[in-house]
């Protein structure tokens, strides 16, 4: 326990949520709380988020190390600050989107589609929604699946790892502490070397966060809301239209989560 350690919830819920998180995988929620806009509440349960980490070990130690040091940058930082680079990290751009459709499906009407699905599963599983965030928001998703038996959660992180190897890759080229999130879910399912294969790419890529992107992704899609035909508006998104030609052509494979007394043994 450190002196940033306080009584607080690991979210902003309601006193009373619908589900037990200790049932579930802790871990995902603390997960999901680092992935937050910055507040202070969030800085003031810092302390209860190492305590989560450092008691689950479902990650090696490298990694959780890692995650407890960046709960103290947040817990000390100046959140002013630390708002203005979450602002500049996520809210500009498309590129380190926390929605997970939109790296997959653009603006396309399948992105429609696809969060219809989720919402599906997730009314399934008595997991309700308040209107202030979408069904594919990365942290609304960990919140789901610290909800779900291991076999669920691994089937799912199977399924999108595609997605945050390339968001690790992106924030890890922008130097950002939340690259520790996707990494960490990939290295639940051991699969942390996935991110190798797209850090060339990344490299390569011209930002879309600078005032001059913003502006292009502006005109783009004035002109686009008079196209007539929904070919249109599915390609405005070159990334999205490649992801989602490569989840069709590359076969599902199973995963598992790493037990958590021999995962990772490099990392110990």
């Amino acid at each position: 326990m450190t002196d940033a350690a306080v009584q607080s919830p690991l979210s902003s819920a309601p006193a009373e949520p619908p589900f037990e998180p200790e049932k579930g995988m802790r871990s995902l929620r603390v997960l999901a709380r680092l992935l937050d806009y910055p507040t202070q509440e969030l800085q003031d349960a810092c302390g209860e988020l190492i305590e989560v980490l450092n008691a689950e070990r479902r990650l090696g130690a490298a990694l959780t190390s890692s995650l407890m040091d960046w709960c103290q940058r947040l817990h000390e930082g100046d959140l002013l600050e630390l708002q203005a680079e979450y602002v500049a990290m996520f809210d500009k751009g498309r590129a380190t989107s926390l929605l997970l459709f939109e790296h997959v499906h653009g603006e396309s009407r399948d992105r429609g589609q696809a969060m219809v699905d989720l919402m599906a599963e997730y009314s399934a599983a008595g997991f309700e929604l308040d209107a202030r965030e979408l069904p594919d928001h990365l942290p609304v998703f960990l919140e789901y699946l610290s909800l779900c038996d291991e076999a669920e959660i691994g089937r799912w992180l199977g399924e999108i790892r595609h997605i945050l190897a390339l968001l690790t890759a992106r924030l890890e080229e922008r130097g950002a502490d939340h690259a520790l999130v996707p990494l960490s879910l990939l290295a639940l399912v051991g699969a942390e070397g996935d991110v190798e294969e797209h850090r060339l790419q990344v490299k390569k890529e011209v930002p879309d966060n600078t005032p001059e992107a913003l502006d292009a992704v502006w005109e783009e899609e004035a002109v686009r809301f008079s196209a007539s035909s929904d070919e249109d508006c599915a390609l405005q998104s070159a990334e999205g239209r490649r992801l989602a030609e490569r989840k069709h052509t590359v076969q599902s494979q199973p995963v598992r989560i790493m037990p958590a007394a021999t995962a990772h043994p490099a990392n110990r």
